[in-house]
């Protein structure tokens, strides 16, 4: 087989070397970056390529800039992940074109090629599509076909020195690329230079205790910074410390193990999975290892991963307050974890990162395919599919076990072997479920979650499907289990939620072979285990109050004897102690000839509704109680009020003057109020006038009516005049009753002279009717009685002429809550100037236009003169 010329040709400076590439010709094979052997065949040491120089991305998509914000901690943006979004599924989509076209160019000579591929698998321990990869890397670089590249690496496979050969590469690769950065980021050569003198003592270093020590001294101490350490992940999300420097020995021991669950700064930038940032560890507020040494000083935390595999966190502390930092030393700092990263996956029970064709059958996804197999939900194996550039891109479905059912309808075939995101690019969108297996493979916390809307499209129609999902890692994979919700589990979910909430507990008896089924909430209302025998129908009454055997020997008649549905209430005697009321029903199961073959109902536990109608009989009781004692006190008040004021009265015998009077008792009984009149002819022959409203309603208002009115009657036998009349009846308001106020107003009306003289305690005044006019006497002073011990009331002589009506009410006849009592007051008189024959029906107008709504008592008396 012929070498190719162009094989001939030196390689330009900058590119990178490949093993097994003839020296004669001065080629040789490019390994990409991320991809390369795990150690030196010839030295067995650690690859050069672990080491990221300043200035390159984060080898795993997890890493951001931790730029300081107001909470000083790093948080990344929504658009940044929708970002990502869009671009998984258009990487995913391109690097399908890419296959396609690939595949079309490599038709021809595909033996020549397949053998050149398994001399780099044989050379490199690398898989095929990392081996497909090196070689179309390399045919790009050099220019020249693959079917000519092969032909050279055929040709050249006898040389034993491919992988010292690669070593150099992945070094010359990463201090050329640390380089370019540098100048374009335009940073000093002492940056690069301590980065890459921090790189070789890693890389020099035996274990990962020295690898912190070599990164403290030569790239961490030049930025002000006084300790680090490195933690190791577990699978459990624990924390362990792999290494550190400048930690006293005594907190480095404390600290060598971080349990699941405990907050600590590291713990934070595990389960967030980008850089965090804090200026202070007082103002951060979670412990971690030296925090007690100096509490005032700044941290950052940044994860440690390759391939999207987080292996560890590496957490680095300064002296005094965090301030922000320039862009380079973000950049170092990142590449500085990702260094530690390929420490960390060499160490004892981490699994390798696998490269983009790892996806082989390996001892441990041979057990994790069994425990596939061995589940009855739809479950896959996945394994982590990385992109040219060694960051996480998919996930490979390694193996669909039997009970698989693809929600688009399709058969397993069709999903086994592809990428997660070409079998299901819906993943990505709003359900979020490959950004949690991304999750759960980065840091190795199971995921669960219930009631997952998946979406998968069927002739790009989007089809939702909900689901429980289950997601935990197996090594260096991951096994996705999901439960699809089809509707008779909905309907159940939906009853089993409607028994808790109701508390009702379902069985089901078969009376031929004794078998008892209850569910959990019947149960529950026993207060019994699960594993408790259920009670038979037959030994109810014995968990029963006695007193309710009568009710439950009838419902079992019933149910077992007459085959009838039936129910019942009991008391439930628990073990407990508790009782509960509960009600039972319960229907017969018959046979074709009518044979009993179950007994099927519910319990319900009924205590709440009971003692709600417990409690509202009790208080219907007492509410009938009440209103039977307040009808008899208002019966008794009103019997009372009409035996000492009638609301008919006899006309007086007093020559020359005509007398009427008017009592209109409340509208309600309830309102019976104070409200008196009296109209008597004492022994002088004057005839006394008097109306009062006592304040208050009810008995004791009623009561003191009588008081006030009988005292009256006996004060005017003395022949006093209208104010010392009230004088003195304050006096008894005062001091011979129970506290008590009242209004009122008196006149005396002498038949010889034809004169009235009144007085008046804080009442309305007389209203006067002389012709066709109507008007209100004046307003003498006179405070109401029973406010002050003593005082005086004004009196005043009115000339009456015959003709004249004089009308003596209370407020119940003008009254309204609508509007002042002038105004009150002008409607009474507009009302008084409709004439009228007698005065029978004068007073019968005045209570009939009456527009008052307060329904109190009204008292009205009016006099006449002839």
């Amino acid at each position: 087989m012929s070498t190719p010329e162009h094989l001939g040709q030196p390689v330009p400076e900058g590119e990178a070397l490949m093993p097994g590439h003839s020296q004669r010709s001065g080629a040789s094979l490019p390994v990409r970056p991320g991809t390369a052997p795990d150690t030196d065949a010839a030295s067995g040491a650690a690859p050069a390529s672990a080491a990221v120089p300043p200035g390159r991305e984060p080898a795993h998509d997890t890493l951001v800039p931790f730029g300081s914000d107001a909470e000083g901690a790093t948080v990344a943006a929504p658009a940044a992940r929708e970002t990502t979004r869009v671009g998984r599924l258009a990487a995913t989509v391109e690097r399908l074109r890419g296959e396609i076209r690939a595949a079309q160019a490599a038709a021809d000579g595909r033996a020549l090629i397949e053998l050149a591929k398994g001399v780099l698998i044989e050379r490199l321990r690398c898989g095929p599509t990392v081996a497909a990869q090196q070689l179309e890397a390399l045919a790009e670089e050099s220019g020249l076909s693959q079917l000519e590249l092969a032909a050279d690496i055929v040709n050249q496979a006898a040389r034993d020195h491919v992988t010292e050969i690669a070593t150099g590469f992945v070094r010359r690769t990463s201090e050329e690329a640390a380089a370019a950065a540098e100048d374009e980021a335009g940073e000093s050569p002492s940056v690069g230079v301590r980065l890459r003198t921090a790189e070789s003592g890693a890389l020099a270093a035996g274990d990962t205790q020295a690898v912190a020590e070599s990164l403290l001294d030569h790239a961490l101490t030049p930025l002000g910074a006084v300790a680090v350490a490195v933690w190791t992940a577990g699978s459990d999300a624990s924390l362990t410390l792999a290494g550190h420097a400048g930690f006293p020995a005594d907190e480095a021991v404390r600290w060598r193990y971080v349990p699941p669950g405990v907050s600590t700064l590291a713990r934070q930038a595990l389960s967030e999975r980008q850089a965090v940032r804090a200026a202070s560890q007082s103002a951060l507020g979670l412990p971690s290892i030296g925090w007690s040494h100096n509490p005032g000083g700044g941290r950052v935390a940044v994860p440690a991963g390759t391939g999207g595999r987080l292996h560890g966190i590496l957490e680095i502390c300064w002296p005094g307050a965090l301030e922000p930092q320039p862009p380079q030393i973000e950049r170092q700092i990142e590449a500085l974890a990702e260094l530690c990263a390929h420490t960390l996956e060499g160490r004892p029970g981490s699994a390798p990162t696998p490269s983009a064709a790892a996806w082989t059958t390996t001892p441990d996804l041979s057990e994790l395919v069994d425990l596939a197999e061995g589940l009855y939900d739809p479950a896959l194996v996945l394994t982590p599919f990385l992109g040219p550039d060694g960051q996480l891109a998919d996930f490979r479905v390694h193996h669909v076990n039997s009970h698989f059912v693809d929600p688009a309808g399709r058969p397993r075939s069709a999903v086994s072997g592809a990428l997660l995101l070409e079998a299901y690019p819906m993943a990505v969108g709003g359900s979020e479920l490959f950004a949690e297996i991304e999750r759960v493979y980065a840091t190795g916390e199971p995921f669960r979650v219930r009631r997952m809307t998946l979406t998968a499209l069927v002739d790009q129609v989007p089809l939702d499907a909900v689901a429980d999902i289950s997601a935990s890692r197996h090594g260096s994979s991951v096994l996705l289990i999901w439960r699809v919700e089809d509707e008779a589990a909905r309907v159940a979910h939906l009853l089993q939620h409607a028994q808790r909430l109701g508390r009702i507990g379902g069985f089901e008896e078969n009376v031929v072979t004794g078998q008892i089924v209850w569910n959990d909430q019947l149960f529950d209302l026993y207060g019994l285990p699960r594993t408790t025998r259920p009670v038979p129908l037959e030994e109810l009454a014995a968990h029963a109050h006695p007193d309710d055997a009568v009710s439950i020997g009838r419902f079992l008649r019933s149910v077992l004897h007459n085959r009838r549905p039936a129910s019942a209430a009991f008391r439930l005697l628990r073990s407990d102690g508790v009782t509960r009321h509960i009600r039972v029903i319960a229907e017969p199961v018959l046979d074709a000839d009518q044979r009993l073959l179950a007994v099927r109902g519910a319990y319900q536990d009924i205590s709440a509704q009971h003692w709600t109608e417990v409690a509202l009989a009790a208080t219907r009781d007492r509410l009938a109680r009440t209103e039977q004692e307040a009808a008899e006190r208002n019966r008794l008040t009103l019997q009372l009020q009409h035996a000492i004021m009638p609301p008919t009265q006899a006309p007086l015998d007093s020559p020359g003057l005509q007398i009427a009077v008017r009592y209109r008792p409340a509208e309600s009984e309830s309102m019976v109020g104070g409200d008196w009149y009296d109209a008597v002819v004492l022994p002088s022959k004057q005839v006394l006038l008097c109306v009062g409203d006592v304040a208050g309603h009810g008995i004791e208002a009623a009561t003191s009516m009588v008081v006030l009115r009988n005292a009256m009657r006996g004060l005017a036998v003395t022949g006093a005049g209208p104010g010392q009349l009230l004088s003195w009846l304050n006096l008894v308001a005062h001091y011979l009753t129970e506290p008590v106020t009242a209004t009122a107003v008196c006149g005396l009306y002498d038949p010889h002279k034809g004169t009235l003289r009144w007085a008046r305690a804080g009442h309305l005044p007389p209203l006067l009717i002389r012709g066709q006019k109507a008007t209100t006497l004046r307003t003498v002073s006179g405070i109401l009685l029973g406010a002050v011990s003593e005082t005086s009331y004004e009196e005043e002589e009115l000339q009456m002429a015959p003709g004249d009506t004089l009308l003596m009410y209370t407020d119940g006849l003008v009254e309204r809550r609508d509007e002042s009592v002038q105004d009150s007051l002008a409607q009474l008189l507009t009302n008084a100037r409709i004439p009228t024959n007698t005065l029978e029906q004068r007073l019968d107008g005045l209570l009939t236009h009456s527009k008052s709504d307060t329904d109190d008592d009204t008292c009205l008396i009016g006099i006449r003169v002839v």
